[in-house]
């Protein structure tokens, strides 16, 4: 029976001058860690996983292929762009979990939001025309969750997409987590559970093939898990993926990998720094079990992160849209240089999440103030497009309701950080607009009214307030309600 799938592909649509020829692979159920992955109601054979390997190609050139093979047939004709060593321009759509939708009712619930979040990208995609750009799913990724078959529906879903660009993943805690896994230290004992479904990240490992060889053994018959932290160049900025699942913690390989290769970078060649990963550093949702990792991140990857001047770091896992100030240790900063601005981008497709504050007809949901360094949330499902040159990067939060921006910023390779503007926001937790304290606010319109004898008690207050607010960000904006 033949199992070789081949890929042929040219210059022009239907001139195949070169040929490359796919690795095979499978998995077994038995490769599968626990239920219901390993069991008769969530395994199905996922039959024989082809990758293939264009080499060679030219530097931004469009280059068309078929999939398939002689006896079985071949698909239709796609084409992409390859990325351009020489250009100083990085396109990237950036998200988190976002799944799939299926046109039946399952085991699970899945995803239907993420319709709507492919539909935007390919209208950004094809508008971009002759562009190179990539995409970017920074963990939990089909929410397969040990239903094998929805893997079938995601990579159909993200096919249209998938097939015009390359398509980034990192690791999430609904690909990995089993009871079992071999890294699992005392203070993560509520952190990671059975998210994963049984998968232990065997058909994340052998569906995707990012760069680098980075692997950890599952400790059973299973294949090792491979696409844990990676990194690469694309125009003016420096990638890099990591894993909040398996080890990170100082002496481990991955933060060994992460301090060197931020130690690295070229700053002349990619002035700016993105780092992803799945679980959050920083976060005002409800994410109360995740405390301990986000106490062990802030000990041992914020540091590396701020003395390397990590310029933006993007996590998903909360199924929300939040941007922070320039930040280090919850303290703002008025440059990203030792500040790095992070941003929660998991609002793709899964819609689990308590609001931040209670609907008219939930008058009991908790409430999660919005703190000071955190300059725009939303409930609004979508995803982030990263544009940069070597002079600045802006990164922008389109909405799936409507397909516009509602939140943006902008970051200059000189270290200053823009902050949006009264366009967006309408509909989030935004701050737009400088503004100074309440009592800042009382006191200078006290002095409207009271002049005279007050005067020198004012101009007093007025002056302590001036050299206050002399310290803090000019772009830090106003709190305004969600919806």
């Amino acid at each position: 029976m033949e199992r070789r799938g081949v890929s042929k592909w040219g210059e022009r649509d239907g001139e195949w001058s070169r040929v490359s020829v796919a690795r095979v692979v499978r998995y077994e159920r038995e490769d599968m860690c626990d239920a219901p992955a390993n069991g008769s109601i969530g395994w199905r054979d996922p039959g024989w996983i082809h990758d293939g390997v264009m080499k060679d190609l030219k530097k931004g050139v469009r280059y068309y292929y078929q999939v398939g093979s002689d006896s079985k047939g071949w698909s239709t004709t796609r084409s992409f762009v390859s990325r351009n060593g020489d250009s100083d321009e990085t396109i990237a759509f950036l998200f988190g979990d976002m799944g799939t939708s299926t046109p039946y009712a399952t085991f699970i619930r899945t995803q239907d939001e993420s319709i709507a979040t492919m539909k935007w990208i390919l209208r950004d995609i094809e508008a971009i025309g002759d562009k190179h750009a990539f995409i970017s799913h920074i963990g939990d990724i089909s929410y397969a969750r040990g239903y094998s078959w929805l893997w079938d529906h995601f990579f159909t879903q993200v096919e249209p997409v998938a097939s015009k660009v390359p398509y980034h993943v990192c690791i999430g805690n609904h690909e990995y987590d089993w009871p079992l896994q071999p890294w699992k230290p005392d203070w993560a004992y509520a952190v990671y559970g059975t998210d994963g479904g049984g998968e232990c990240g065997v058909p994340y490992s052998l569906k995707f093939n990012m760069p680098g060889n980075s692997s950890e053994s599952t400790g059973t018959r299973a294949p090792a898990t491979r696409n844990l932290y990676y990194s690469f160049d694309t125009g003016a900025v420096h990638f890099v993926y990591i894993s909040t699942e398996t080890n990170f913690v100082s002496g481990s390989s991955q933060y060994n990998f992460i301090k060197q290769d931020l130690e690295s970078v070229n700053r002349s060649k990619t002035p700016f720094v993105v780092v992803q990963g799945h679980r959050p550093m920083y976060t005002s949702s409800n994410e109360n079990r995740d405390a301990p990792m986000r106490n062990k991140m802030l000990e041992h990857l914020e540091p590396l992160f701020t003395k390397n001047n990590v310029t933006l770091a993007l996590w998903g896992h909360v199924h929300r849209y939040e941007r922070f100030c320039p930040v280090n240790n919850f303290i703002c900063g008025s440059t990203w240089k030792g500040f790095p601005v992070h941003a929660v981008i998991g609002m793709a497709g899964q819609d689990w999440q308590p609001i931040w504050e209670p609907r008219a007809d939930h008058p009991n949901d908790p409430i999660f103030p919005q703190p000071a360094m955190s300059m725009y949330r939303g409930g609004e499902f979508g995803y982030t497009k990263l544009v940069a040159t070597k002079e600045k990067l802006t990164l922008t939060y389109v909405g799936n309701h409507d397909g516009q921006i509602h939140d943006m910023v902008e970051i200059l390779a000189s270290g200053e950080v823009l902050s949006g503007d009264d366009s967006f926001g309408v509909d989030g937790g935004a701050r737009t607009g400088v503004v100074d304290s309440t009592f800042s606010w009382y006191v200078k319109g006290a002095s409207v009214l009271v002049l005279g004898v007050f005067v020198g008690y004012i101009l007093g207050y007025a002056s302590f307030s001036m050299k206050k607010n002399g310290n803090r960000p000019s772009w830090t904006p106003v709190k305004s309600e969600e919806t």
